[in-house]
């Protein structure tokens, strides 16, 4: 979420920020919201300071005139409950639209519609020249026993997957691999909640507006409980604005770590000196893929369940600091893929495909051969105070004065869908596939999959 000092000193920015991400917000009526909560809660402040003044009067008056006082605070009270239940309803209006707000992009992003203007920055590797007809990951896994596809269907319905055998210690090695990998860099590793509520999916800023891609957990007690505050703002004063009702058991599973992780810190002061802080969350994830029918269906590209390493990161509230965190996330997600041997490129990701709070982002794309062409397989992305404003994560340096941190993350490895690539570019003319040999210590030694 932005601050509002800076939505209102930098407007026509933010509305063509709106037009670059394409999302919908009427700012006009935003800053007249603000405007008029800014007079009410004057007001209310007015009313709180006569009547601590008339309390201490009324204690030292008698008769008619102390019955005149009172009566003139019962008037007064009548008048604070009025402004209260109307700034109640601006505050909810205010907040739904402040949470709409896109954060501007770096100057470095590329204007564009979708990512087929994504800018490539560079490659890496070789893409292999194969002297015999190739197979897809599928039917490699299926020939292999490894993949069963059409049995998990049965079961769980499409875009879910069977992963057999050496199929599931193949994942399973590259995971921890990962995670060793990020250990020896001074990463903290993480099992964090799959299940989460309404706030950490806000505060990390997927919902609203990304409600239809994650699978709600729960049953409606009728419960009153609402949405958490929308705003933490410097330039303002605690208040209780709210999203929708929810229910109050109502809880979402995650799409991805970064969720609980970058929550873990919500509704904390911490110290510099602490920073930054360096965590890798490991967890299954899930999404609905609603709206995307027809596109990338075939095999393990685009799944409802899947495993995730990601890495989050915490630091200062400077540029140069980001942008030095942004490099390192990167550099560690290039490292797992040029230790396994995968060729790949860094794509500059442009403003119609970057998300509302992203700042920055770069995305990895490792060659799949069945495809013909890079698929994405990482994600690089920073977001300077827009998640730690949402979820209140501030931090106090050596003056003592208290800032809001910068959050960043990144995919260090994503599975199955890293399967695509390796499976493809290892595979054998009779079929067989080869272990990367960073993996082999995690395969028992072994070195090849095979009938």
């Amino acid at each position: 979420m932005l601050d509002i000092k800076f939505i209102r000193e930098n407007l026509e920015q933010i509305k063509q920020t709106c037009e670059q991400k394409n999302c919908r917000v009427d700012l006009d009526k935003l800053i007249s919201l603000a405007d008029e909560r800014g007079r009410l809660i004057q007001q209310t402040d007015e009313i709180k300071a006569k009547k601590n003044q008339a309390s201490k009067g009324i204690a030292t008056m008698q008769g008619d005139e102390k019955q005149k006082a009172i009566d003139e605070m019962q008037t007064i009270t009548k008048e604070e409950k009025t402004i209260d239940a109307k700034l109640r309803e601006i505050e909810h209006e205010y907040g739904k639209l402040m949470l709409l707000v896109p954060q501007p992009c770096a100057p470095e992003t590329p204007i564009g519609k979708d990512d087929s203007d994504n800018k490539e920055e560079y490659k890496n590797g070789e893409v292999p020249n194969f002297d015999f007809e190739i197979q897809d990951h599928v039917t490699l896994g299926e020939n292999l026993d490894i993949i069963d596809i059409p049995r998990a269907a049965k079961v769980a319905g499409s875009r879910n997957y069977y992963l057999k055998g050496a199929g599931a210690m193949l994942e399973f090695a590259i995971l921890q691999y990962t995670l060793n990998k990020l250990v020896a860099k001074g990463f903290t590793v993480f099992n964090p909640p799959q299940i989460v509520n309404y706030q950490a999916m806000m505060g990390t800023s997927y919902f609203p507006g990304g409600e239809e891609q994650a699978y709600a957990v729960g049953v409606d007690m009728g419960g009153d409980k609402r949405a958490p505050k929308a705003e933490n703002t410097s330039d303002t004063k605690n208040n209780d604005s709210e999203t929708p009702k929810i229910p109050f058991d109502q809880k979402y599973l995650i799409g991805t770590s970064e969720v609980p992780v970058a929550s873990y810190h919500m509704d904390e002061i911490l110290d510099e000196s602490a920073l930054p802080k360096l965590y890798a969350g490991y967890s299954s994830c899930y999404r609905r893929e609603a709206g995307t029918y027809g596109k990338d269906t075939h095999g393990l590209y685009r799944v409802h369940q899947f495993y995730k390493v990601e890495q989050v990161v915490l630091c200062k509230n400077d540029p140069e600091e980001s942008k030095k965190m942004h490099q390192m996330l990167l550099k560690n997600a290039e490292e797992i893929l040029q230790d396994l041997k995968l060729p790949y490129r860094v794509v500059n990701v442009c403003t119609g495909d970057i998300g509302q709070g992203q700042y920055f982002k770069n995305d990895i794309e490792t060659w799949m051969p069945s495809r013909e062409n890079y698929g994405e397989t990482h994600s690089c992305s920073t977001f300077l105070e827009f998640q730690s404003r949402r979820l209140n994560i501030r931090y106090r340096n050596k003056e003592g004065k208290i800032s809001f941190v910068h959050t960043l993350n990144n995919t260090a490895i994503a599975s199955p869908r890293i399967l695509i690539p390796l499976l493809e570019v290892y595979q054998n003319a009779d079929g067989s596939i080869n272990i990367p040999e960073i993996l082999q210590p995690y395969m028992g030694g072994v070195q090849k999959i095979e009938k």
